[in-house]
């Protein structure tokens, strides 16, 4: 069991998933699935479900949101460490579903995410944390000069430490401390907003990303090949036909799948597979974080997965 610090975001996630065709400009029949989420938050509670003694820390209100993230922190065997604001609200995020679970459009409520400024970095019991860690993950959540100091921080107390970029519109956050992240979980539009461009095949995401300073990361794209590099390897992974139920918190399984092999001492290669497994599990999900990732589904889902191929 590893000790693993999460910083970043955890509110609420409410997604509508339309009955039929969607037709924009207009009223679309659906249904609404209300249900935790934040993309560190995702990941702290699948690691933990994956057996490891995970800790959170994010800010949320003094509401009955931020009661259920307090919640579903103990039901995943999270160790809760919020930085609470009793008269602000708690953050959210609010999607429209496609019929056949892709984003249409989504909207991001996450003002109080500014409030994690880098001087609580300081405060005695967050700074015990990091010592004790094993590894530190944050996500683009919050502010920028908050992601710079966590990398620093990191950095200074010899932690391994990865991100995960959110969206296109906040993985620019991570711009100014790309040279400390050991790992960087993006999909292929938030590797392009970071890169300002977008290379004719995965292949060629490592490089472009390597000269921004990144020592490793990971790009997805849906169901096409999947790209993992560290400073020395690339490989890339097709990943199989997949059952898909809602997209929220792939990424987030992934990331999680990925960091668990890894700090099993698992190679490049097998991590990327963890993570794919992981990814294939929570598509399958309504959930932000799908109830039945757990070891013993992981290595099951392991068999449909070919090995990676170097580039």
């Amino acid at each position: 069991m590893k000790k693993i610090l999460v910083l970043g975001g955890a509110h609420i996630d409410r997604r509508g998933r339309l009955s039929g065709e969607t037709t924009m400009g207009a009223s679309n029949p659906g249904h609404w699935i209300e249900d935790t989420g934040g993309g560190g938050f995702n990941a702290a509670r699948n690691l933990a479900r994956l057996g490891h003694a995970v800790q959170m820390v994010a800010p949320r209100g003094g509401d009955d949101a931020g009661k259920r993230v307090a919640a579903a922190a103990r039901e995943a065997g999270v160790e809760d460490c919020p930085f609470v604001f009793l008269d602000r609200p708690t953050p959210s995020y609010t999607a429209i579903l496609a019929n056949d679970g892709n984003l249409v459009v989504a909207l991001a409520d996450m003002e109080l995410y500014r409030f994690f400024t880098p001087r609580r970095l300081r405060i005695r019991a967050l700074r015990e944390r990091f010592a004790a860690a094993d590894f530190v993950l944050c996500d683009a959540n919050l502010p920028a000069d908050t992601l710079e100091a966590i990398a620093t921080h990191a950095h200074e107390n010899g932690k391994p430490i990865a991100a995960i970029g959110v969206s296109p519109a906040k993985v620019a956050r991570l711009a100014g401390c790309l040279h400390r992240i050991d790992f960087l979980f993006m999909n292929a539009a938030e590797a392009e907003a970071l890169a300002g461009e977008r290379p004719e095949s995965p292949e060629g995401w490592p490089e472009l990303l390597r000269a921004m300073g990144l020592k490793g990361g990971v790009v997805t794209q849906g169901g096409s090949q999947a790209v993992a590099f560290s400073q020395a390897e690339t490989v890339l992974l097709a990943p199989p036909p997949a059952m898909i139920v809602d997209v929220t918190g792939a990424g987030d399984a992934l990331a999680a799948g990925f960091i668990h092999a890894l700090l099993e001492g698992k190679s490049l290669s097998q991590a990327l597979r963890s993570g794919t497994a992981g990814a294939l599990i929570a598509l399958r999900s309504p959930r932000s974080v799908p109830d039945d990732l757990s070891q013993r589904t992981l290595d099951h889902e392991l068999l449909r997965l070919s090995e990676p191929q170097p580039a």
